[in-house]
C-alpha cells in the first residue's frame, strides 16, 4: 500500500511538472520586461500609471483571459498577473472607480455597449469564472464616467440555442403515412 503511495504521488508530481511547462515561464518581479515581451509578443495596450506602466495581453479567441504587467521604472518587472477573475472584478469600487481606474484593473473591455433609458454605458468582459465557468461580467458607468453597478452572468455566447422547443437536438413531432395503413403511425422527440 505504501509503495503504490508513493507511485501515485511521484506520478502527480510529474504530471503537474508537465503541465507548468506547458503553461510557459513563470514570469517573477525583478525580472527584466523584455523577457515578459520577447515570450508574450508585443503587448495589446500600454497604460501610463504614476511612475509605472501597466501592459496588457488579451489571450483567446475571445479573450477569457487577459495578463497584466506592471512594470517600474527601471524595466523591471513587478507583477503579472491573469485580471480576468472573479477576485480582480471584486476589486472594482461602485461609486468610486472612474474608467481610467477600471482599465488599469481589468484591462480594456470585450464589448461596449449604452443603454439610452438608463443613460449608462456599459463594459462587458468574458472572463473563465473559477477557470471553468464562461462568464461575462458588466460593469455600468455613469454619463460622468463613474462606476454605477456590476453585473455578473452567463456569458450568451455559450448558451445553448434553447428556442421555443428545446436545445441543440430541439423537438420535433413526426407523422409517418403509409400506404393502405401499413407503416403509419406518430412519434414526438425532444432533444438536449
Amino acid at each position: 500500500m505504501k509503495r503504490s503511495f508513493s507511485a501515485l504521488a511521484l506520478a502527480g508530481l510529474l504530471t503537474l511538472g508537465g503541465c507548468a511547462s506547458l503553461m510557459g515561464p513563470q514570469f517573477t518581479p525583478g525580472m527584466p520586461v523584455e523577457q515578459v515581451i520577447a515570450y508574450n509578443g508585443p503587448p495589446a495596450i500600454e497604460y501610463p500609471d504614476g511612475n509605472t506602466r501597466l501592459l496588457e495581453w488579451p489571450v483567446g479567441e475571445w479573450s477569457q483571459y487577459a495578463y497584466m504587467a506592471r512594470v517600474g521604472p527601471d524595466g523591471k518587472l513587478i507583477s503579472y498577473e491573469n485580471v480576468r477573475t472573479r477576485e480582480k472584478f471584486g476589486t472594482i469600487q461602485v461609486n468610486q472607480f472612474n474608467k481610467n481606474d477600471v482599465l488599469r484593473t481589468v484591462g480594456h473591455p470585450t464589448e461596449t455597449d449604452y443603454l439610452p433609458l438608463k443613460k449608462q454605458e456599459v463594459w462587458s468582459y468574458r472572463y473563465r469564472e473559477e477557470g471553468i465557468w464562461n462568464s461575462m461580467m458588466h460593469i455600468y458607468f455613469d454619463s460622468s464616467g463613474i462606476v454605477r453597478g456590476i453585473e455578473n452572468g452567463q456569458d450568451p455566447m455559450y448558451l445553448r440555442d434553447n428556442g421555443f422547443f428545446g436545445g441543440i437536438g430541439g423537438f420535433g413531432i413526426g407523422i409517418g403515412g403509409g400506404t393502405r395503413g401499413v407503416g403509419g403511425g406518430a412519434g414526438i422527440g425532444i432533444g438536449f
